[in-house]
């Protein structure tokens, strides 16, 4: 069997692997058009930022392993300008020598991948304007981080954008981000990125959100960034983050099918609407496992796992691929952002019913010393129980209490589920009552009517109208800060004042972070008061103000 693979990196460069385990006698061919076949593209803003000292590092599987050990026959600067479907061949270029020829191929693997997305703005193919893709272009934004910049400017505020801010700081270089929208991190819910703002601010790097570039002005002097607020900012140079598209136009001109995002339309084998022809990685629509619609993720982990598939699929394994489900995270100057499934914001667009609950756990027992505090939303279908998403911002532990959601949401578990769910502890470790297990605890409880909850951004109920807001913290604590119009009473002293308390409103509870306001709640329904807590409590209303 002859396969002929487009692209490495990721998908392409795992779907050549798999396919020599499966069979030593096929003739496998790949063409890529850069210099390098399998590298960490993942890794390169920690390249610039010095956290990895060297380039070759990120070469995953150098060239002469893949040709000796795997016995691939890997063709760099081989660029694929044209698919001849019904000849069963593709057309190379030759980008060192010009040369142009053909290959034919009994299976054809289609990995080109996604890239960067420049937005046609004056001035942004200028020398200063940079971006990251390949090692190439990581090169270039090392050399411009280590040659004496002292401002850089990066637009756009996605993972690849806050990476490359931060390694910016690393060296040295005071950073600016320009991101159009009203957050860091679009894909996360907005009050979950508070705190890594807050964050960013205090690591010095400027935040210029709902902000756009309009102009880039080259000049032996630097780099003149005009906003769209008629402001503008100097810097020796740029990063242009404002995300990625799929590279499938040399698919889609040949008869390809592709979905209305661009993406190369794929079954879960991941074979193309074309006879023998496999699509892999970032250049693919996959299917989201939550809503089980069409959708662009690119990530690394899924575009590994394609590859495999496609390899299995050709050579008559019956592999499928489940769906992706976005799980993702990054880290901000120590602290780190997760999640998986969908956010609230993607649930409220798709016009589907949900719960959500906050909690603020820390990652171990708070008696062990070095606690780090963490925030967790967890979105679910408020009759079943079913786990849509996740989100967790905080220190350590905050990868390893998504990655568990994530495997619950694979597995078809829910919130009950996760109370029942059994995890390692040690005090440095963890929590006997595991932050996922609280998760479970308060999320099953509003599905079973034990906790009634009312969310910071509605707290006024159905016809407007305040409900009566009770604060049952310390007097210390109250004192230092509280909702407007809240009455206190702490909650040592709540069974013995219940007479102050109006029968004929909702009572709303809140604490610092929950706990307290959910005893309250058990209290002033068993004494015959409408009562519910404020999910995430003080803490999460105060991110709701900034």
């Amino acid at each position: 069997m002859k396969i002929v693979i487009i692209g490495g990196v990721a998908g392409g460069a795992s779907a050549a692997a798999r396919a020599r385990r499966l069979c030593d006698q096929a003739q496998i061919i790949v063409l890529e058009r850069g210099r390098h076949p399998s590298f960490a593209n993942c890794g390169m803003p920690y390249y610039v930022g010095g956290e990895i000292k060297s380039r070759d590092k990120l070469l995953v599987a150098p060239i002469d392993m893949l040709r000796q050990r795997h016995r691939l026959d890997v063709r760099t600067r081989s660029e694929v300008v044209a698919l001849e479907l019904a000849d069963k061949r593709v057309r190379v270029q030759d980008l060192e020598s010009g040369d142009e020829y053909t290959e034919s191929y009994d299976k054809l693997i289609l990995a080109t991948g996604a890239s960067p997305f420049r937005p046609p703005i004056e001035g942004i193919d200028g020398p200063r304007v940079l971006e990251l893709r390949d090692l190439a272009d990581a090169d270039r934004m090392h050399e411009h981080a280590t040659s004496g910049a002292t401002h850089a400017v990066v637009v756009g505020a996605g993972f690849i954008g806050i990476e490359v801010a931060e390694n910016l700081v690393r060296r040295g270089i005071r950073t600016t981000i320009v991101e159009l929208g009203d957050q860091i991190l679009p894909p996360w819910d907005r009050e979950m990125m508070v705190p890594l703002e807050d964050h960013l601010r205090d690591q010095g790097v400027r935040l210029r959100l709902n902000e756009s570039a309009q102009r880039f002005i080259d000049s032996p002097q630097g780099l003149k960034i005009e906003l769209q607020s008629g402001e503008s900012i100097h810097a020796d140079f740029a990063a242009i983050c404002v995300g990625v598209r799929p590279e499938s136009k040399l698919a889609a001109e040949a008869g390809i099918a592709c979905g209305m995002r661009g993406g190369i339309v794929v079954n879960d084998h991941m074979q193309t609407n074309v006879a023998d022809v496999y699509a892999v990685g970032d250049v693919i629509e996959v299917t989201d496992f939550v809503t089980k619609k069409s959708a662009q993720i690119p990530l690394a982990g899924p575009a590994n796992r394609q590859g495999r598939i496609a390899a299995d699929h050709l050579f008559g394994r019956p592999s499928t691929y489940r769906g992706t489900q976005g799980t993702a995270v990054v880290g901000v100057f120590g602290n780190v952002a997760a999640m998986t499934g969908q956010s609230e914001k993607t649930l409220r667009r798709e016009g589907l019913r949900f719960e959500k609950i906050y909690i603020h756990p820390s990652d171990h027992a708070g008696y062990y010393p070095g606690a780090e505090a963490m925030t967790l939303k967890l979105l679910f279908d408020p009759d079943s129980g079913a786990i849509f998403g996740a989100q967790c911002v905080g220190g350590r532990g905050v990868d390893k209490r998504i990655d568990v959601i994530a495997m619950a949401i694979q597995a078809g578990l829910t919130v009950e589920d996760l109370e029942e769910s059994e995890l390692c502890y040690a005090p440095q470790f963890g929590h006997a009552k595991d932050p996922i297990n609280m998760a479970g605890f308060v999320a099953a409880g509003v599905l079973r009517g034990d906790q009634p909850i009312v969310h910071v951004d509605s707290l006024s109920d159905a016809s407007g109208q305040p409900s009566f807001l009770l604060d049952v913290r310390s007097e210390a604590e109250f004192l230092a800060g509280h909702v407007p119009g809240a009455t206190h009473i702490p909650i040592e002293q709540l069974r013995e004042r219940l007479g102050e308390i109006p029968r004929d409103q909702k009572i709303t509870a809140y604490c610092k972070v929950g706990q307290r306001g959910y005893l309250a709640t058990r209290v002033l329904l068993q004494h015959g008061f409408d009562a519910a807590n404020l999910s995430g409590g003080y803490t999460l209303w105060c991110r709701y103000q900034d």
